[in-house]
């Protein structure tokens, strides 16, 4: 069954990348508003600036407006755009839900709108595709590891990432998934770090001040930033991050490549920054009348401290 579902998404794959072959060109000359969630880690604003590489190298028009981590602050970027006439809309949505009447507004307006990165519950019908990871397949990973990890027992601490965000709910629904086939895994306490480094310090620390650390195993963290913070309060605390407590998380940022190479860290699961082309190559497939699937996923894999060094390198580090 495993294997007929990666021919699935093999096939997919290069049923999408054909399509793009055929119809898409560069989009230059294309004015494309784009709303970003906000830059609250180091994970999101690379793939801002990878974005706005992409657009500037495709001689896209590119106008770009910062959310600060508030829906309503989108929805208002997204209204000025249809005011404007731009040709497409991308929305990285901070929430799920809520988008419905904006996203008709736009279809009114012939402007065909991709969400990338986080989901929306919208009605599929009113956006061309979404262009992301896979949120559910970060977590089942994670948990994966951490299982094999701990001969499948262990308190875990975890850290969510931003309330009704479809990463943070979507992440929380793989490593639950995996974690429900092992009776002595469980969670023990759980808040929301908002995907910051300061809110993951914050929540490990009242972690540590509401129960006793050494009965803490791991901390899975739905974000590097808030794996980060979350080490530097088990530091101040007299800890050993990734000896006296397992971690593991999800970006594979540069910052947590140096926290492995530090001994600080054992795992991340990467989410890729780079979804502008994919995402600016469904618009141009929208605008020449191609239909698009409904998710074109763009792959990541996991990374351990013996590759740490490497992959530091590699990422700007």
């Amino acid at each position: 069954m495993r294997f007929v579902k990666v021919l699935l998404l093999v096939a997919m794959l290069l049923s999408v990348g054909s399509v793009f072959a055929q119809d898409a060109g560069s989009g230059a000359g294309l004015t494309i508003g784009f709303s970003q969630v906000g830059s609250e880690s180091a994970w999101r604003t690379a793939f801002t600036e990878a974005v706005k590489a992409e657009a500037e190298a495709r001689g896209i028009n590119l106008l770009f407006s910062d959310a600060q981590q508030k829906q309503e602050n989108q929805i208002a970027a997204v209204r000025s755009w249809i005011a404007q006439g731009v040709d497409a809309i991308i929305i990285a949505p901070v929430v799920e839900t809520g988008w419905d009447e904006v996203l008709q507004e736009a279809q009114d307006a012939e402007i065909p709108v991709v969400i990338v990165d986080r989901n929306v519950t919208a009605d599929p019908s009113l956006f061309v595709t979404r262009v992301s990871s896979d949120f559910v397949h970060e977590g089942r990973l994670a948990a994966a590891w951490l299982v094999q990890a701990t001969a499948g027992k262990c308190a875990i601490v975890e850290l969510q990432g931003t309330v009704g965000s479809s990463a943070a709910l979507d992440r929380q629904k793989g490593f639950n998934e995996v974690i429900a086939l092992f009776p002595d895994m469980k969670i023990v306490a759980s808040q929301s770090g908002d995907f910051t480094r300061t809110g993951g310090k914050q929540v490990m620390e009242s972690f540590l001040n509401s129960m006793d650390p050494s009965s803490i195993c791991a901390v899975w963290a739905h974000n590097d930033d808030m794996l980060i913070g979350a080490t530097q309060a088990m530091k101040e605390a007299g800890l050993d991050p990734a000896d006296d407590i397992l971690t593991i998380s999800v970006d594979a940022i540069p910052d947590i490549f140096k926290a492995m190479m530090d001994g600080d860290a054992n795992a991340t699961v990467e989410l890729s920054p780079y979804m502008g082309g994919p995402a600016f190559d469904a618009v141009v497939a929208a605008l020449n009348g191609v239909e698009l699937p409904k998710w074109i996923p763009v792959a990541g894999g996991i990374y351990f401290p013996d590759t740490a060094a490497e992959e530091y390198a590699k990422r700007g580090g």
